[in-house]
């Protein structure tokens, strides 16, 4: 196909629908019937453009003229409000579902490193010792590990957590492109862990250490093991785009997974609840634990089998096309 010689053919009738659509008021209903006509028409040439020639300036250029029209034939944007049931009910639990491979990867990373660093410090006295004095290292496996959890009242403490967790989640996804920053995070995290299981190990306190840990940590880390996720594979959408620019699979893999962060304020939120109102009770360990798990498996249902629905129903995760314009056709 001459793309030049399709535009010269056709630049009258593009650039009546361009006037048309740029107009403060149309005078007329035969005037909202020729921008119909028009629109139609000129969706007709963009679709023909794109299927024989791909992308190009013209068809980009028609594209635009075509989303100006049809805002002036919609009306006003929809309703924010409106977008919201889509949001939790479709885009965000397909993001989730998209990472849960990677979310397996990332957390079997972090329990054998945290694992690795547990061991490493148990089964070396001076490495152990090296970490504080005895007097110091005494008092944190006895008092202050589970002091942390009640120091402060249960509301102030659960809204801490709550937002420096989402913050950590946010850089998680955020960050993601530079492919170290979640690694960094989930490494950072493993050390912590591993380092304080072998300190209470030493003090045969292990047994409180997973009391305190697992109500919360649960669905904790795996928030943080999901927005990891989230951020490697938008890395990797930038390593390896495929049939696609770079610049166009970084777009559409930073579109639809960066309302992991949003969903994950959710997430965290409860996880914060569980960390400030049951960690620190002197209840069972096996009903704290109970607890908790049960709010991983609210997260987890949502993840796998509401997303897993929406996938199966087409959904992408990505804006739509009225919000982001045509998108480029690649044949094959």
């Amino acid at each position: 196909m001459d793309l030049d010689a399709m535009t010269a053919a056709h630049r009258h009738e593009w650039e009546r629908l361009d006037e048309l659509s740029r107009a403060r008021r149309l005078a007329a209903g035969e005037q909202v019937d020729e921008l119909i006509t028009r629109y139609r028409a000129a969706s007709a040439d963009l679709a023909e453009m794109k299927t024989a020639a791909g992308r190009s300036v013209q068809a980009d250029h028609l594209s635009l003229v075509l989303s100006r029209a049809r805002l002036r034939l919609t009306g006003a944007g929809e309703n924010v409000l409106r977008r919201i049931p889509r949001f939790f009910l479709r885009q965000l639990p397909t993001a989730l579902y998209r990472v849960r491979w990677m979310t397996l990867v990332v957390a079997g990373a972090f329990v054998l490193a945290s694992g690795l660093v547990a061991a490493w410090i148990s089964s070396d006295p001076a490495l152990l010792a090296s970490l504080g004095s005895e007097a110091q290292l005494s008092a944190y496996a006895r008092d202050e590990f589970t002091g942390y959890y009640t120091e402060n009242p249960a509301a102030v403490f659960a809204g801490t957590v709550w937002t420096n967790n989402a913050w950590i989640a946010a850089q998680c996804v955020l960050f993601g492109i530079t492919g170290i920053w979640p690694v960094y995070v989930v490494v950072q995290n493993a050390v912590g862990i591993g380092t304080a299981a072998a300190v209470m190990a030493g003090y045969d306190r292990l047994d409180v250490f997973f009391a305190f840990i697992l109500p919360h940590g649960l669905l904790e880390l795996t928030c943080i093991f999901v927005a990891a996720a989230a951020g490697l594979q938008i890395f990797w959408a930038w390593v390896a785009p495929g049939r696609r620019s770079r610049a166009e699979s970084l777009a559409s893999a930073g579109r639809s997974l960066a309302t992991v962060a949003i969903g994950l304020v959710f997430a965290l939120a409860l996880s914060g609840v569980v960390e400030g109102y049951v960690t620190p009770q002197p209840w069972p360990v096996a009903v704290k634990i109970a607890l908790g798990a049960a709010a991983l498996a609210v997260f987890l249902v949502y993840m796998l089998l509401v997303g897993g629905r929406a996938v199966r129903r087409g959904e992408s995760g990505d804006m739509t096309e009225d919000d982001i314009g045509a998108p480029e056709v690649v044949a094959g």
